[in-house]
């Protein structure tokens, strides 16, 4: 990366040195939690203004392509498969590690791949050591109102909802808020976080982080939802979207800390984006606005993400469905087929945008709706850049996309659609990667997504069908897992989808995984690359329906019914090439209660790990132990989290809790560096009955404040103190 020898103004937010509140705010769950069942209890308002209460609907995939459990069979061993996993070196820039990704790692392969093999599972350790980059004690799950971390580690907050990102921003002011103000400062709930070194010795960055959704009743002291302000409603728009700003590592104190810089930026939901790949032009794009159907304004619901190995930033639009209104109005079958099966459905949208701007009024502008639910891609380095929709990536609620590069040069995309019973995807590029860091580099780089093939998965078990019940409990072989197959959809101009051109592929990308039979999953959500193993990791949240009347049951990657936790899914790529068709594959975890005897935690004890619910994001450390940061639907009464687990060695399955986010929060965008973990507090204080006179929570800044979405970062200190988990040591 390019280093500028300009010394910028830092601002210090503040820093906590002990872990834990005062004794009185307290209310510590003790290990193990009783095994009871609980009943989901995230925020109303926070499945309204989040997902446009996604689950409170019926599941849009109503296809009745065969599911996993109609197909699965014997299939051959996965120990002679994984076996044959080779050694791999990926190509590319380093900053896999920094980000989360395992976008420009050397993939060194320990053992003999996940799941199987001397030192895969089972046993802890002997020798009672912590597996290299985890050597920290856990904390107890809790519902405190308090960023709680272990002994002997520091916090301080990054930057809240309201701080300064670009000159000339005023101070935040809560009870005094304008759009104008808004456009100028860091946006609401803060999701994905990548940093991106602008030296080599990772003292200065680029923090990177999108901007999900906003809610409203939190925002705005006595806010009408029938009839919000024009005002409310454009600041809204300018809360939404991505921020960039410039980031120091503290030598001193630790931590990060943002100040002001040339690379500092805003974008919202109206700034300028391309649109490229093979759909752009596509008269399904086309409005009135934009007759040429290549430019759009804004990007809605960013979730995850990853840095590129080019150092750009790759961000999902997600549940983008819930921002548009009037879809009732819409009576040509098909075409209000197609909105459902996206989650557009009804009349007056949560947020009332569209009557303040048309092109959210579906009944107005239908092909809006197609202009969002793209992978979006910006360049930190340029903020005078235009951002990129890539259509070549299918669209659907992408929860995030995550990039690994080939041997041969050629870049693959891996994305999970955020819906019950919907699909895995990835994209094969048909260029390859120009080494180096120069500008020219970095443009030909951001050419790669425009081109190349889409495909979506297909899982098959190797137990048989009957041990397969909806209960959890293993099958004979001792744990879940089989093979997979990787269907094409799309390449360029070429549909491989009976009845669908290629560019409604593109734009009806979950129709057309309905037609080739792909494995309907239980909330695909973050996926990444492992930097060290070349294994891929999915987080699959939760799915209540699964088993339901009328809906799809358990099957071998999707084991238990009514999924209330959720679980984690690793494959490797035949011969551990990232861009082969076929894969094996096996389950890490199945979350939950450990004391309940649907859990599975890669065959570790049990009675070692903490209790985990609804994996959402997944990052790695420079070990290759994964990361996962919860959105838990409150099922285990617990405050969510960030959790460490090792995936090979006798600590695989060791899962420990590393850290917990205020009362109400969500943990996301987790970063793991080789000293330093940083994580986005979403939504604090969004609990039912609460509200702007009545807060649930007062997290950051304590006293009688609003809560504030806000990043963390936390690191070790003392003696020994460098290493996230003495790391290096």
């Amino acid at each position: 990366m390019r280093s500028y020898g300009r010394r910028v103004p830092t601002r210090h937010l503040p820093e906590v040195s002990v872990s834990t509140p005062p004794a009185e705010d307290r209310r510590v769950i003790p290990l193990p939690l009783l095994a009871t069942d609980h009943h989901g209890n995230r925020s109303s308002i926070t499945c309204r203004y989040r997902c446009g209460d996604a689950c409170g609907h019926e599941a849009p995939n109503t296809s009745s392509n065969p599911y996993f459990g109609d197909v699965v069979k014997q299939v051959m061993s996965r120990r002679g498969a994984l076996r044959a996993a080779a050694v791999v070196t990926i190509a590319g820039g380093a900053v896999g590690a920094l980000s989360g990704t395992a976008a420009a790692e050397t993939i060194a392969t320990q053992g003999r791949g996940p799941g199987h093999g001397p030192g895969q599972g089972g046993a802890p350790d002997r020798t009672g050591r912590p597996a290299p980059g985890t050597d920290y004690s856990p904390v107890a799950p809790n519902t405190e109102d308090a960023v709680v971390i272990p002994d002997g580690y520091r916090q301080n907050v990054v930057i809240r909802w309201g701080d300064a990102v670009l000159d000339g921003a005023p101070e935040f002011d809560f009870e005094n808020q304008t759009a104008a103000a808004q456009a100028r400062q860091f946006g609401y709930n803060c999701d994905f976080a990548g940093l991106i070194p602008l030296d080599g010795s990772g003292r200065r960055n680029l923090l990177v982080v999108n901007h999900e959704y906003t809610t409203e009743p939190f925002m705005f002291r006595g806010y009408d939802a029938e009839n919000p302000t024009r005002e409310q409603v454009e600041i809204a728009w300018a809360a939404h979207g991505l921020s960039v700003v410039f980031a120091e590592r503290d030598r001193h104190r630790g931590g990060l800390s943002t100040g002001p810089s040339r690379y500092n930026r805003r974008i919202t939901a109206t700034t300028e984006f391309e649109v490229r790949g093979p759909a752009a032009g596509s008269d399904l794009l086309k409005t009135a606005a934009d007759p040429t159907g290549t430019k759009v304004l804004g990007t809605l619901n960013n979730c995850a993400g990853s840095v590129t190995p080019w150092g750009t930033v790759l961000s999902g639009e997600e549940n983008f469905n819930q921002y548009f209104g009037n879809a009732e109005r819409i009576t040509d079958p098909d075409q209000a087929a197609k909105l459902a099966r996206y989650g557009i459905s009804g009349g007056a949208s949560e947020r009332r945008w569209e009557q303040f701007d048309p092109r959210f009024d579906v009944a107005q502008e239908l092909n809006e709706t197609h202009r969002f639910g793209w992978v979006v891609e910006i360049d930190p380095h340029d903020p005078d850049s235009t951002p990129v929709k890539h259509t070549a990536l299918g669209r659907f609620k992408h929860e995030g996309a995550a990039v690994r590069v080939a041997r041969d040069g050629r870049v693959v995309a891996y994305s999970g659609d955020d819906e019950r019973f919907d699909y895995i995807y990835k994209f094969v590029s048909k260029g390859r990667v120009k080494k180096g860091e120069s500008r020219h580099a970095r443009r030909h780089n951001m050419r790669l997504l425009d081109e190349g093939t889409l495909y979506v998965a297909r899982f098959t078990g190797d137990s048989p069908v009957e041990e397969i019940d909806g209960s959890g409990d293993l099958p004979s072989d001792g744990e879940f897992g089989g093979t997979g197959e990787w269907i094409p959809l799309a390449d360029g101009d070429r549909s491989f989808v009976p009845g669908m051109t290629a560019e409604e592929v593109y734009v009806y990308t979950r129709l057309a995984g309905d037609r080739v039979g792909a494995t309907k999953m239980d909330r695909p959500e973050d996926i990444e690359p492992n930097p060290v193993t070349g294994s891929v990791y999915a987080a699959l949240t939760n799915n209540t329906n699964r088993g339901a009347t009328g809906a799809a049951a358990a099957d071998e990657a999707n084991p238990r019914n009514d999924n209330k936790h959720g679980h984690v899914l690793e494959w490797t790529e035949h011969r551990n090439d990232p861009t082969a068709t076929r894969f094996t594959w096996n389950l890490l975890l199945v979350c939950g209660d450990p004391e309940s005897p649907d859990t599975y935690f890669g065959g570790f004890d049990k009675s070692q790990v903490s209790p985990i619910t609804s994996p959402d994001n997944v990052a790695f450390d420079p070990h290759g132990n994964l990361w996962i940061s919860t959105d838990s639907t409150g099922a285990l009464g617990i405050n969510d989290g960030l959790y460490s687990v090792p995936v090979q060695g006798r600590e695989r399955g060791h899962l420990k809790l590393f850290l917990t986010v205020p009362r109400g929060g969500e943990t996301c965008g987790p970063i793991i560096t080789e000293d330093l973990v940083t994580v986005c507090v979403q939504h604090p204080g969004e609990v039912d009955g609460a509200t702007v006179e009545n807060p649930a929570s007062n997290w950051p800044d304590r006293g009688d404040s609003q809560p504030r979405p806000s990043v963390v970062s936390v690191w070790r200190t003392g003696r020994g103190g460098r290493g996230v988990g003495r790391i290096g040591e």
